[in-house]
């Protein structure tokens, strides 16, 4: 399984955390990284993005520029647990998948799959990992590559 792990692109403030929507360069930063995936051999066939609106409108530009449909996913929200997307990459047979959800949720999911560990790796705002795994599980990943905003 290949798995893309972006976080969404920069956004701007709010009183509601789950209402901040994308800054200009926050939508120029997922523009950016959806097109060097679109040249890279690493085209998800779905995307699953966070309900908050920040993550929608990045996973909208990303599935805009690499014709791929959108499925929301209400456990993938800044502070859900890791573990619950891992139960659900456990029944997923796309490959590849693409996740575009938030920080802490980003870097402890990419460490859980890649280190064992949930204590998480940094990300850039519109930073996407490419994870390989030949099955879904703590430490059984591989670092691919890494598209920068």
């Amino acid at each position: 399984m290949q798995l893309i792990i972006m976080r969404h692109g920069e956004a701007g403030r709010h009183s509601l955390d789950h209402e901040r929507e994308l800054t200009e360069v926050g939508r120029k930063q997922a523009a950016n990284v959806a097109e060097q995936i679109a040249k890279s051999d690493s085209k998800p066939g779905v995307i699953w993005c966070s309900p908050y609106i920040r993550a929608r409108q990045t996973a909208a530009i990303v599935a805009d520029i690499l014709g791929v449909p959108v499925q929301e996913k209400s456990f993938i929200t800044p502070d859900d647990d890791p573990g619950r997307c891992l139960d659900a990459l456990l029944e997923n047979k796309e490959s590849p998948l693409m996740l575009v959800s938030h920080m802490p949720l980003v870097g402890s999911l990419t460490t859980l799959l890649s280190e064992g560990h949930r204590n998480g790796m940094p990300f850039m705002t519109a930073q996407a990992v490419v994870l390989d795994m030949p099955v879904a599980g703590p430490d059984c990943a591989t670092l691919k590559t890494q598209f920068l905003p």
